[in-house]
């Protein structure tokens, strides 16, 4: 299993750096548009459906989707960033209640549409950050393996309360804080690098513990639905490494709703220097 998963991460990682930080534009879109396809392959799963010719076709459907959303401006546009804040709410909720709250969206189509508002938005958010400078985007997904390092390191040497033991018994509170400590670390560094000002600065700081917390929910929302469906991983798409939902789970949150709060506040605090 070690050697599988060493031989994935050896091509995966270099192809993943160079396509979110070498490409840009259209071809960008359609890099990040495959993984997000791919995401969603995993998602008719995980909603229940296990035919394969159904499958393709709810992939198909969401691929025209994001050509729609792509030829009228939208993939840089704020309203899938506003939906994707709404969906994580609700989200929020359906995790925090779990499993009493799997009553309300335990039907395939609910599923499915769940689908949509986490995935669809998080394709929009990466091209709204690359759009933005590949700076920002860097600091996203720094700030995503930040906290996941953060968290599994507190949590192993403090870990004691349990965050969401219905869902994923592994994760404690003091892992939480771990992630928060170090990600409130990176963005203190990233404040100092960038030209931001001071009140940029505490924007971002800001901003980075929202999103920090909103990547935990997204690793937290999927676990609630493979806990659900009674399966260990999205798929075996990464031998060794399970589905690629299972890598950017955190990201599906972390990506639109940073983007939402670059464009809405610390974009203004760039352009006022």
């Amino acid at each position: 299993m070690l050697k599988q998963r060493m031989i994935t991460a050896a091509w995966l990682a270099p192809v993943t750096l160079i396509g979110l930080f070498g490409l840009q534009g259209g071809a960008f879109a359609l890099f990040t548009a495959l993984i997000v396809l791919l995401g969603t392959w995993e998602w008719t799963n995980l909603a229940g459906v296990i035919v394969s010719r159904t499958r393709l076709a709810l992939v198909a459907g969401m691929a025209v989707l994001m050509a729609l959303l792509w030829l009228s401006g939208a993939a840089f546009a704020v309203w899938p960033l506003w939906l994707a804040a709404a969906g994580w709410l609700l989200n929020l909720y359906w995790v925090t209640r779990y499993p009493e709250s799997s009553q309300q969206w335990q039907a395939t189509s609910r599923r499915l549409l769940m689908g949509v508002w986490v995935l669809l938005p998080c394709w929009v958010g990466f091209n709204v950050l690359r759009d933005s400078g590949a700076v920002w985007l860097l600091f996203v997904m720094l700030l995503v393996w930040t906290a996941d390092i953060g968290a599994y390191f507190a949590g192993r040497r403090w870990g004691k309360r349990k965050l969401a033991p219905r869902v994923s018994p592994g994760k404690s509170w003091e892992g939480v804080y771990g992630g928060l400590a170090a990600t409130m670390l990176l963005a203190l560094l990233f404040a100092l690098w960038q030209p931001l000002g001071v009140m940029g600065g505490v924007a971002l700081i800001v901003i980075t513990a929202v999103v920090t917390l909103t990547s935990v929910l997204g690793d937290l929302f999927e676990s609630m639905l493979k806990r659900y469906r009674n399966i260990k991983d999205s798929s075996q798409l990464l031998p060794g490494h399970g589905g690629v939902l299972d890598r950017i789970d955190s990201l599906t949150a972390a990506i639109p709703i940073f983007a939402l709060l670059y464009l809405q506040v610390l974009s203004l605090q760039v352009s006022a220097l």
